[in-house]
């Protein structure tokens, strides 16, 4: 079995939602629907960079099924960025737009770049150029972007911008996670931690673990991991190890955050200011309540799963734990929380800001904080009963409560 441990990203997707619908018992034509977006478009961007040539990126933006509503999901910026990764992310979004009951469908978007090497002006010429590529098919109706992987509320700011100068009677609610003073929402830029937090917090619950006594350790120190860090920190629980690119930091009666976090660069890291540092594939093995995968994909295998000793994962990242890694962790009595279902604070504060958008009417921090707790904490519990009663792993049963909107609202419009 271990095979599914090389699947990509896309395949092991599609098959725990084809495995997901079948357990639902729907036929196999919904599946056939939602196995690859429904729209899948490749955009060239031609860009001025700052010596005077031209360079031309590639962009995609896949809408995987608007059955629901308008299709939602993030805009990276890498240079590994593929097509099969944004169709992958895609059903993710419609999974987790499903799993918090939000009116979405989901949507992906990347271009292939690296903007750590690529000045302001460029980096400015390069969204913009992809907004008057992929304007047709967005639209607060229709396809609703927002942040992700190296891009933020800056780049949102002039995808706006570009945007409202092609269409200027609807474009307040056509990107999520902007800056406040431009229609952004209070808690965005924390939402994803804020949720992984409620997430620890719900499965802390389960085993009957005390929060202040918990030692959590942390695989990624970026956006979301050092946020999460911090907010632990804060809630009294022991963060026991941390870690980035080059290594990771471990003290088994907790490490100094707030020390961490004044340290790091621009770009999260901060281990290289040690020198007893352990190497990442070392974290995910620390003795600890609580492992938080908060980086890359693909992090607990078949090799090390029965080597991993917390209790709970929580899985802050998209896609670090394979499908074999999965069945291992179960089977070991380790609660895992999937990435669908955890990860899923970003959307709902995103959702949050297109209706406040849509009404021109502003919530407090609080306000936003409150609705957050509220769909999540039903959401976990949705996800959790299905996993209880159904006798399936935590990541089959959030496939399967995730899939079912979807499926109902396309078989109510008469497609299958």
């Amino acid at each position: 079995m271990a095979e599914t441990d090389h699947l990509n990203v896309l395949n092991s997707t599609q098959l725990i939602v084809q495995k997901a619908l079948a357990k639902l018992g729907y036929p196999d034509e919904m599946y056939e629907l939602f196995k690859e977006p429904m729209r899948m478009l490749t955009v060239r961007i031609p860009v001025r960079m700052d010596d005077g040539k031209v360079k031309v990126f590639t962009g995609y933006r896949a809408q995987h099924n608007d059955a629901v509503g308008p299709t939602k999901g993030g805009v990276r910026f890498h240079p590994d960025v593929t097509e099969d990764e944004v169709k992958a992310l895609s059903i993710w979004m419609s999974l987790k737009c499903g799993i918090v009951n939000l009116p979405y469908g989901g949507g992906k978007g990347g271009i292939i770049c690296d903007p750590r090497e690529m000045s302001f002006g460029e980096l400015e010429r390069l969204s913009r150029g992809y907004v008057r590529a992929i304007s047709q098919l967005v639209g607060p109706t229709k396809d609703i972007p927002a942040p992700d992987v190296m891009t933020n509320s800056q780049i949102m700011a002039w995808m706006l911008d570009e945007y409202s100068r092609i269409r200027e009677f609807d474009s307040p609610g056509f990107i999520t996670g902007k800056p406040i003073v431009l229609g952004g929402s209070q808690g965005r830029e924390t939402a994803t931690a804020k949720g992984v937090t409620l997430m620890i917090d719900q499965a802390l619950q389960k085993r009957n673990i005390p929060l202040k006594e918990a030692k959590i350790a942390i695989q990624g120190f970026g956006n979301a991991g050092s946020y999460l860090a911090k907010m632990m920190h804060e809630a009294g629980a022991k963060v026991v190890a941390i870690s980035d690119v080059y290594g990771a930091l471990y003290d088994e009666n907790g490490l100094d955050i707030e020390y961490l976090l004044d340290r790091r660069d621009s770009f999260g890291t901060v281990t290289k200011l040690f020198k007893n540092t352990l190497t990442n594939k070392e974290l995910l093995e620390l003795p600890c309540d609580i492992l938080v995968p908060a980086a890359i994909e693909n992090q607990i295998t078949h090799e090390n799963a029965e080597r991993i000793q917390a209790s709970i994962v929580v899985e802050a990242a998209n896609g670090p734990t394979t499908i074999e890694a999965t069945r291992i962790l179960t089977e070991r009595g380790i609660l895992l929380v999937p990435d669908v279902l955890a990860s899923s604070g970003g959307v709902v504060v995103s959702y949050f800001e297109w209706v406040q958008n849509n009404q021109g009417f502003y919530w407090t921090e609080e306000e936003v904080h409150s609705r957050l707790h509220e769909v999540l904490v039903n959401a976990f519990e949705s996800v959790y009963t299905v996993h209880t009663t159904r006798r399936v792993d935590m990541r089959l049963a959030a496939y399967m409560v995730g899939v079912r909107k979807m499926a109902e609202a396309a078989r109510f419009r008469g497609w299958i």
